[in-house]
């Protein structure tokens, strides 16, 4: 009897009721009606065996009796609010403040600094030259409604153009003129530099140059005779130079951009040779190769652990 009931009710599950509060189906029927009823909150399910399928959604019932509180004082207790540090353990000393302590001196902050960072940059270049030495030499000088004016620099060094020419930028607009210096720099004295710079007026590409020439400053190794101590060659690009040292009364030997750099450094007898491209500031970088490959006798025979004698024999 009790399995004909559970499968009577399992076949006859064509009704579906939600309600907002727990009820049974009370639908009217013919025959008899066997119902599961299933109470869950806020929804109930019922089941029946009627013929009809019924889904409605349960609405929340409406309370009148809600209170609401306002706060019709604005008192603060302020006891309540009062923090209280814990106390100190025993033997605790208090760290000094910060503004009272010794001022630190510049060697230490740099110190600090060197430690953090690593060591600051002096503005020595890797040939040992400064490369401030052009800006902080120059003294700009005008009025009101002039251009500001450069003094030329003093620091021993002259200065010879070796070649200005005009160079074209093609750009959106068109083309744009500027104007390309070579300039060669030497105190006469062993010391030379080649620098080259652009600008739209030509004295302001000479300076620019010049700037840059004396970033470059090499040394040219001599003898007493004012010739290089052996031969030697540089290339720079297509440019190839050959250098031969000479007799003294011979004379600087050389032409173009060569003779302008060996007459700078203070050379008076030496041979020079072009070889290859006549491009003017290649020919000068190849000559500052050249040189640049050179050494002393005192500086080979310091390297080599003998006296200067054995060199020559």
């Amino acid at each position: 009897m009790a399995m004909a009931s559970t499968t009577t009710a399992l076949s006859s599950l064509c009704s579906l009721s939600l309600h907002s509060s727990p009820r049974l189906s009370l639908l009217p029927s013919t025959t008899t009606t066997t119902t599961t009823s299933i109470s869950t909150r806020p929804f109930s399910f019922s089941f029946s065996s009627s013929s009809s399928l019924s889904f409605s959604r349960p609405i929340p019932p409406k309370s009148s009796d809600s209170d609401t509180s306002f706060f019709t004082t604005d008192e603060f207790d302020e006891d309540d609010a009062v923090y209280e540090p814990p106390e100190a353990p025993e033997g605790f000393v208090a760290p000094p403040s910060f503004d009272e302590g010794p001022m630190e001196t510049e060697d230490e902050i740099a110190a600090a600094y060197e430690e953090l960072y690593g060591p600051a940059y002096s503005g020595v270049s890797v040939l040992g030259n400064d490369i401030y030495v052009m800006n902080s030499k120059v003294k700009k000088t005008g009025g009101f409604g002039s251009g500001a004016k450069k003094e030329k620099i003093r620091d021993g060094f002259e200065e010879r153009v070796v070649q200005v020419r005009r160079v074209t930028k093609v750009v959106k607009g068109g083309k744009q003129l500027h104007f390309r210096a070579i300039v060669v720099v030497g105190d006469k004295k062993g010391q030379v530099g080649v620098g080259v710079g652009k600008a739209k007026e030509v004295i302001a590409a000479v300076q620019k140059s010049a700037v840059n020439a004396r970033r470059n400053i090499i040394t040219v190794p001599m003898t007493k005779y004012l010739t290089f101590p052996h031969r030697s060659e540089g290339d720079y690009g297509a440019a190839k130079v050959m250098l031969r040292p000479a007799s003294p009364g011979t004379g600087v030997i050389a032409g173009g951009a060569v003779r302008i750099v060996l007459e700078m450094a203070g050379v008076e007898n030496a041979l020079g040779k072009q070889l290859g491209s006549n491009n003017a500031l290649n020919n000068a970088r190849a000559t500052v190769v050249a040189v640049l490959q050179m050494r002393q006798f005192r500086e080979v025979a310091r390297e080599r652990g003998i006296p200067m004698e054995e060199l020559w024999k």
